[in-house]
């Protein structure tokens, strides 16, 4: 009773087409691999750790990851703690950035008014 209409689904002739538009990465991580990264989440945490791999969806392993937890009082500001959390896989729909831990500076917010 649930036969399926001749030419969809099953097999026919549009697999060819599916691998042919696989969607790459725009990002290429690979010159990373084994290398400290920072990451950056929705949601505001902050990681670093040593990619060991990634897929085209972003998706991250990070080995001997260190979190830098936020300061209570002042939700956008980290706190000078940090948390080890080992090996850890990274959803790539929650990665906000990613940029290499060696030569990576913080610099001040030229849109915030200073105190003089």
């Amino acid at each position: 009773m649930s036969e399926k209409p001749k030419g969809s689904g099953g097999g026919g002739g549009g697999g060819d087409n599916k691998e042919k538009r696989r969607k790459e990465s725009i990002l290429d991580l690979s010159k990373y691999l084994e290398k400290t990264i920072r990451v950056k989440f929705a949601g505001g945490r902050e990681a670093a750790g040593v990619l060991k791999g990634y897929d085209p969806l972003l998706n991250l392993v990070l080995d001997n990851t260190v979190e830098y937890l936020r300061d209570p009082d002042e939700p956008f500001k980290l706190a000078e703690e940090t948390r080890s959390l080992g090996l850890v896989v990274c959803r790539g729909t929650s990665v906000v950035l990613i940029c290499p831990q060696d030569g990576m500076e913080s610099i001040q917010n030229p849109f915030i008014a200073q105190d003089n």
